[in-house]
């Protein structure tokens, strides 16, 4: 969106000293009397987000930032377990959520609907059982299964490119959307479908802990940026985007994602509404 890609590049140039005290300044009064905020987060992503070992509490990359950030708002972050098909929907219709830090693609077509503040970069990777086909490509997916978390720009990228390779005379890709990405990992381990595609820090989570049972093929692809998702025109977007700039400059941001080993996923200029395509 054109009016959304504008004002992002200006708001970010504002805000590039933000502070803990310019950044809570910024929190619309109707929020900030409520002390603190429910983030909606899907916990079956790690390292991004998942449930520790407690069988209760959330934990992750999202986690620790959503924190980070809201220190300095001056306000509480409520972290809230949702389904990720229905997080936007929580945010445009209900209010069941006053934000989301999920491990959420800023494109375009989410912005027609929530503003986002870019915080991170991730691609899209490829797994498979140890015996597993070998996938370098999107267009390496012909005739092959495909299961991937519900929601997901990986769901989309593989059902476009499944009507490709129908039109160029190839097997259709096969592909199963799962509510979550445990039960997409279960498909794949079942063999009840050969390729899983999912965002390359949380691959590269997958591949570790299944002691041999996955493997990564092919190189992460479609670079692209997370977004922290609030309602459209809420005015949150402005103090979120100061709260990220302040939380890189103090060099707290730089230590979450090293904690959690996604390093490679930092990002030195956040903005609102800062999707490519």
């Amino acid at each position: 969106m054109v009016q959304g890609a504008v004002g992002a590049g200006r708001r970010a140039r504002a805000f590039e000293t933000g502070s803990a005290g310019s950044a809570a300044s910024l929190v619309p009064a109707k929020l900030k009397s409520k002390g603190s905020l429910k983030v909606a987060t899907d916990p079956t992503y790690a390292p991004m987000e998942s449930i520790a070992s407690d069988g209760k509490t959330i934990e992750g990359v999202d986690v620790d930032l959503a924190n980070a950030f809201f220190k300095q708002l001056g306000l509480k972050a409520d972290i809230v377990k949702a389904s990720f098909p229905g997080i936007i929907p929580g945010l445009k219709n209900s209010a069941k959520y006053d934000l989301a830090m999920s491990s959420m693609t800023d494109n375009k077509d989410r912005e027609k609907v929530v503003d986002f503040v870019t915080y991170f970069s991730a691609g899209t990777s490829f797994y498979v059982k140890t015996d597993g086909p070998t996938i370098n490509t999107l267009a390496d997916l012909c005739g092959h299964s495909v299961g991937a978390e519900a929601g997901t720009t990986q769901v989309d990228a593989a059902r476009a490119q499944s009507t490709k390779c129908t039109a160029a005379g190839k097997q259709a890709v096969d592909v199963k959307a799962y509510p979550d990405q445990n039960a997409a990992n279960l498909a794949i381990a079942s063999g009840r479908q050969e390729v899983g595609m999912a965002d390359s820090p949380v691959v590269a989570n997958i591949v570790k802990q299944s002691h041999g049972k996955f493997k990564q093929t092919g190189k992460p692809f479609a670079t692209a940026p997370y977004g922290i998702a609030t309602p459209k025109n809420s005015g949150l977007a402005n103090a979120m985007l100061a709260a990220v700039k302040a939380t890189i400059a103090d060099g707290t941001y730089a230590a979450i994602l090293k904690k959690w080993g996604v390093s490679s996923g930092a990002i030195t200029n956040p903005q609102i509404n800062g999707a490519v395509s």
